[in-house]
């Protein structure tokens, strides 16, 4: 760390609460190099991790984020404070505008994700995968079109784009409209290969996970040669959960680390305008879950649509790993694609074609399935420990899984 934000830190923490109030101190997200991630913290996952141990292990993915961050204190709407953003997916890389095999599947439906009618009646996803905030997806669908036309990323004439949302509202200012194109094209442009940030980044700034702070998380298996040496790699948006359910690697961290939940204020609303501070909070045991996760997995093992929809699926037993149990509010939805089989939508000389491709038979593609749930878990968990404290709207404060906590509550636990 260097000796100016060491200073800086000290007098922040001597000044705290007098000076400087927690919601004007900056917040920055370092680089993905810069933090520990679960494993490095000791948390024992299964399986094989790629070099990476992220999404794009699976070649060919890139990865583009736009972080807003800005102001502090009481809500205004359309000015701030601000703390939301984009992340986008490219299955085969911005340069490349060759559809991929693609399903989708709605663990519990209460959110949103466009296009997913014609991946299920056609079996393809065209373009990128964008997530954000819940009234951002407009935006996102809009700017994604606008980006493809101009860069002759549309194999057609229309365009269905995939855009999903989780909600940020509680930490940012959701009804001012803060995403603006240009946001959009920036995390368009700059997706890349390579590492990809962590915590609170992109879609993911805003995001509040099992009463931690969540965001944006990656991780990926690697199979070995006997089991087709596929790669297979997800990222998780995650904004779920309730502080006693998590479960990391078996432990009942949630409950084991059961101070600083979040959802301390009750923000007045048409449904509940005189709610009393202490009554039944959303999130809380009394109402259950009303955070949402976006899933997105990623493979390059040869699979058709039906066959990524048992994939989609999976990503449900790595949610179900950390402890949610996709309340009544929550939007958890998931996507998954495969990046082999280039061309197969191709129109084939005069005939049309018939066109050849390749397929994981039946009987070996449950190391895939396995891949996807263990991927799941980690990337989930990656978005905590990679996620920073934050204060927000109406100095709404959301702490960060803490690190050392986090690893007593394993040791106790003889993990």
């Amino acid at each position: 760390m260097h000796i100016q934000r060491l200073l800086f830190v000290g007098l922040a923490l001597a000044l705290q609460g007098n000076l400087f109030p927690p919601a004007a101190w900056p917040q920055t997200a370092p680089s993905a190099t810069e933090k520990p991630r679960a494993r490095q913290l000791g948390v024992p996952f299964d399986g094989q991790p790629g070099p990476l141990d992220a999404i794009t292990d699976v070649a060919s993915v890139e990865v583009g984020t736009t972080t807003l961050i800005s102001g502090s204190g009481t809500l205004k709407v359309g000015e701030g404070p601000v703390r939301t953003g984009v992340t986008v997916v490219f299955p085969r890389g911005k340069q490349n505008i060759d559809p991929v095999y693609a399903a989708w599947f709605s663990q519990n439906g209460n959110g949103e994700m466009t296009g997913t009618t014609w991946i299920e009646e056609g079996g393809f996803l065209a373009g990128p995968v964008g997530i954000t905030n819940t009234h951002s997806v407009g935006t996102v669908r809009d700017t994604m079109i606008a980006w493809g036309l101009k860069h002759g990323a549309k194999g057609d004439d229309w365009s269905l784009p995939v855009v999903a949302e989780t909600f940020d509202g509680f930490l940012n200012d959701i009804n001012g409209f803060h995403v603006k194109p240009e946001h959009v094209i920036s995390a368009l442009d700059s997706a890349k290969s390579g590492p990809v940030p962590e915590g609170n980044v992109g879609g993911g700034t805003g995001m509040v996970c099992y009463g931690f702070k969540g965001g944006t998380g990656t991780a990926s298996r690697v199979l070995t040669k006997e089991m087709g040496g596929y790669t297979v790699g997800v990222l998780v948006q995650c904004n779920c959960g309730r502080r006693p359910q998590l479960t990391i690697a078996g432990v009942p961290v949630g409950k084991e680390i059961p101070e600083g939940t979040p959802y301390t204020q009750i923000v007045p609303t048409p449904r509940r305008p005189k709610a009393p501070v202490n009554a039944s909070l959303p999130g809380s045991e009394a109402e259950g879950d009303v955070g949402s996760i976006i899933i997105v997995i990623a493979t390059d093992a040869p699979l058709l649509p039906h066959q990524l929809k048992r994939l989609a699926r999976r990503a449900t037993m790595g949610l179900a790993r950390t402890g949610s149990t996709s309340g009544n509010g929550s939007g958890d939805i998931f996507i998954a694609f495969s990046t082999a089989n280039p061309n197969a939508d191709k129109d084939r000389g005069p005939n049309g074609g018939p066109n050849t491709v390749q397929t994981v038979s039946n009987a070996r593609i449950s190391p895939i399935f396995t891949a996807t749930v263990e991927a799941t878990e980690e990337a989930i968990v990656n978005a905590m420990v990679g996620a920073e404290t934050m204060t927000g709207r109406d100095n709404h404060a959301v702490i960060a899984l803490p690190h050392e906590k986090l690893q007593q509550a394993l040791k106790k636990y003889n993990r």
